[in-house]
């Protein structure tokens, strides 16, 4: 059953970005996408529940047979992947001159074929030319809905970090299969042998090849240039099923094929997780910063991807140390992070578009937008936010929860530099999880509260919808995770060899594979709060009985002041983490004076702040400057001069010929 569903949900794809660019209003590239969504869930959903066998494609690259197959992981990351999906292609719409929004849904349609593809494609051919098709989808969904100078630079800077990865990866798979025989992924495993240089090595080339897409530094700093340049929509599938893509991919590369024991493998752990907590520090810094909605959503992406390598870094290390159980929860833990994220993304991201078409801005500034809307809308972005910032009950806090008893039980390793490591990242994550919070207060505060403001557009009930049923969505998964990790068990057991999702919950209670060590329940915590809630509830109600309310307004130093005025903007909620943190942001400032007769008469001031990026300067460009010198030099060989060519061809001659002449 499994099988045709995935079989339905291809087919539908590949005719749906066949149809796009001829459907006059690109109703039936919607219909067609979304329903592939929704067979692509339910086979995700059979794939969680049941083993899937191995579909052959019938098809060979050389000597090795193209083969596919959703394991347990990766029916996980495409289930809670495409759940937005199918919300942000559903919502999307063109009307009958929109060729971009045609453009836009095929390219959706090879991103979403190339994205699964990524998950199932069991040989390393066909997974590079899927890893290629979801790049490039990825990158015509942004040209295709903004195709100014900007967006294409954003875009090829995007493109040209993408391919850095991707030669690492074909580097990797190169080294991996001149050992094994064979280009199938059935025998990419090094892991009954020892770990030598090569160990770290390959782990080093599949953290940069598939880390470009997960933003590991300093590969973030593409995300936010291209998710600005893009709407929210696109935003979600990159933050959604294509990052959930990678990090299965990486996973994969880092727990099947690499040795577990030695010292190389621990080294290559250890470096693992702290370049994922490094990168999680420094993106979510510049998150908190950016005041554009999808600049910022798409650092916490980056933050939260680089939260999950960390995780999967630890799994590795925990392994290396002959502690399978703590490994396997850790591996766990990082698939509940991911799933809670896609959500919570989802959400946000359409949120985003909403505060778009009401406000005509990407800004995150004080419009009073949910005091005009639906309250389920404000809800389900309630429920994001709150999940991005771990405060329970929410997923969030359940999965950031186990990260921090991941590794207070993990000083349980015997090896001094592994401890050091893992100390070391809980004082990172520690300080993530506070910025963070600080970062989607800001957002949800900023962004959606405010004065009352009159707007002339209103979100959609299908959009408010949406948004709510994200958000419920989320707190449905934090509320059924007693239930939820089970999904693992085989997943867990095929790894590591023992079942640790039974060790995770004791009835209704979450625990670290111990319950005298830690607890937490966000089941009963559903329960017990709105029963707690009722005391302040009827302390209000008796008060509004005997107590006289009285409104005045917000105090200013004593002066009478509009209060859309004095709004708190998103400048000044983050000025104070610039200030102190100043070592890391090199922030710059620069204020311009407008005057009107004469030098003494100041009709407008210009300020403008920016945020200095730490690996532009010192990597980027002076890369792009060599590769821009060796074009300059290697384009005088265009010359256009027919001498100059047979020159260089009798010179050829004259080498190839003394080649053959005197090599022996």
């Amino acid at each position: 059953m499994q099988v045709d569903l995935l079989r339905i949900t291809a087919l539908v794809w590949i005719l749906s970005a066949i149809i796009a660019l001829w459907d006059p209003r690109a109703i039936l590239a919607r219909i067609g996408i979304s329903l592939g969504c929704l067979t692509g869930i339910a086979a995700a959903l059979q794939g969680m529940i049941f083993t899937s066998p191995r579909l052959s494609l019938g098809v060979h690259l050389g000597d090795t047979a193209v083969t596919f197959h959703l394991n347990t992981a990766a029916s996980w990351l495409l289930f809670f992947g495409l759940i937005p999906t199918f919300f942000a292609a559903a919502l999307r719409s063109g009307k009958s001159t929109d060729w971009p929004a045609k453009r836009w849904f095929a390219a959706l349609a090879f991103t979403l074929l190339g994205a699964l593809g990524v998950l199932g494609l069991q040989d390393a051919i066909s997974f590079l030319v899927a890893w290629e098709v979801m790049s490039v989808g990825g990158a015509a969904m942004i040209l295709s809905e903004n195709a100014s100078s900007s967006s294409g630079k954003s875009t090829m800077f995007m493109l040209a970090l993408l391919e850095v990865g991707a030669v690492a990866l074909l580097l990797s798979f190169l080294l991996i299969a001149t050992r094994t025989g064979s280009c199938d992924f059935a025998t990419f495993t090094l892991v009954p042998s020892a770990s030598t240089p090569l160990t770290l090595l390959l782990a080093l080339l599949l953290l940069i090849g598939f880390g470009a897409k997960l933003g590991v530094l300093p590969f973030y700093e593409w995300f936010p240039a291209a998710y600005g340049s893009s709407t929210g929509a696109t935003g979600l599938v990159f933050s959604g099923i294509v990052l959930n893509a990678a990090f299965f991919a990486l996973a994969r590369g880092i727990l099947g094929w690499l040795p577990h024991l030695g010292f190389w493998a621990m080294t290559a752990a250890g470096i693992i997780v702290l370049a994922g907590v490094l990168s999680a520090i420094l993106a979510i810094f510049i998150a908190f910063q950016e005041e554009d909605w999808r600049r910022m959503l798409s650092l916490s992406s980056a933050e939260n991807a680089c939260i999950s390598v960390a995780l999967l870094g630890m799994s590795w290390l925990l392994l290396t140390a002959g502690l399978p159980q703590l490994a396997a929860m850790a591996w766990i833990v990082s698939l509940l992070h991911l799933a809670g994220h896609s959500l919570a993304k989802g959400s946000l991201f359409l949120t985003a578009d909403g505060v778009s078409y009401v406000t005509g801005s990407y800004d995150i500034r004080q419009s009073g937008i949910l005091r005009n809307h639906s309250v389920v809308f404000g809800i389900g972005a309630l429920f994001a936010a709150m999940n991005l910032a771990a405060l329970p009950p929410q997923a969030g806090f359940v999965s950031e929860w186990y990260v921090f008893q991941t590794l207070f039980r993990g000083m349980q390793v015997s090896a001094l530099p592994a401890r050091l490591t893992l100390a070391i990242s809980a004082a990172g994550i520690a300080l993530v999880a506070a910025v963070a919070l600080a970062t989607f207060a800001k957002l949800f505060g900023v962004g959606l509260l405010g004065n009352h403001h009159e707007h002339s557009r209103h979100l959609s009930s299908a959009r408010c919808f949406s948004i709510f049923t994200l958000g419920v969505l989320i707190l449905a998964l934090a509320v059924g995770m007693p239930w939820w990790i089970h999904a693992l068990a085989a997943g867990s057991s095929r790894l590591f060899g023992i079942n640790a999702t039974a060790s995770m919950q004791k009835g209704w209670l979450l625990v670290p594979l111990s319950s005298s060590f830690a607890f937490i329940s966000p089941t009963k915590m559903i329960i017990a709060g709105p029963l707690l809630a009722l005391l302040p509830i009827g302390l209000f109600l008796v008060s509004r009985r005997t107590l006289r309310f009285r409104r005045v307004p917000i105090w200013s130093g004593g002066r009478r002041e509009d209060t859309r005025q004095i709004a708190t903007t998103s400048l000044a909620f983050s000025n104070a983490l610039r200030t102190f943190y100043g070592f890391i942001y090199g922030p710059t400032h620069n204020l311009e004076r407008e005057y009107d007769h004469g030098p003494y008469f100041v009709k407008r001031l210009i300020f403008n702040q920016e945020v200095a990026p730490i690996f532009g300067p010192g990597l980027f460009s002076p890369i792009a400057k060599a590769v821009r010198r060796i074009a300059e030099t290697v384009s005088r060989l265009q010359s256009g001069y027919l001498n100059f060519y047979n020159a260089l061809i009798g010179i050829l001659l004259v080498l190839i010929l003394a080649l053959a002449l005197f090599y022996r």
